[in-house]
């Protein structure tokens, strides 16, 4: 049986750069620190940064929860990202944004007021 999500992997062709700028974003160290992986720990996910690859915008897409999407937006824009979309309600008071990340990736953020927590597995 597949499982909910457990990891998101953005390619980052500057470790170091990366895991800074991901401390930042996500107000946490890595619990995994390594030459050539790096993990966070994220509200019981994991996001990976990646030394091999090419970063880009087309690929895989994931949303990282937020309670507050006009806020998380500023301050992460306020940390070196660009807007890649504007903030659309997509219906059912479910609120999502792209923002480019410094490195060519996308960070998806979803404000998700039907998230339940307690069905996480």
């Amino acid at each position: 049986m597949i499982k909910g999500l457990r990891t998101a992997i953005y390619p980052t062709p500057d470790l170091q750069a990366g895991k800074a700028w991901y401390s930042q974003v996500f107000q946490k160290e890595p619990y995994f620190d390594q030459p050539f992986y790096v993990g966070f720990e994220i509200g019981g996910f994991e996001l990976g940064l990646l030394p091999d690859g090419a970063p880009g915008k087309t690929g895989t897409q994931v949303y990282w929860g937020v309670d507050d999407i006009d806020k998380e937006v500023e301050r992460i824009i306020a940390l070196g990202a660009s807007a890649h979309s504007k903030i659309e309600d997509v219906g059912e008071g479910i609120r999502v944004v792209d923002l480019a990340d410094p490195f060519g990736n996308i960070l998806g953020l979803i404000q998700n007021p039907h998230f339940d927590k307690a069905k996480v597995d």
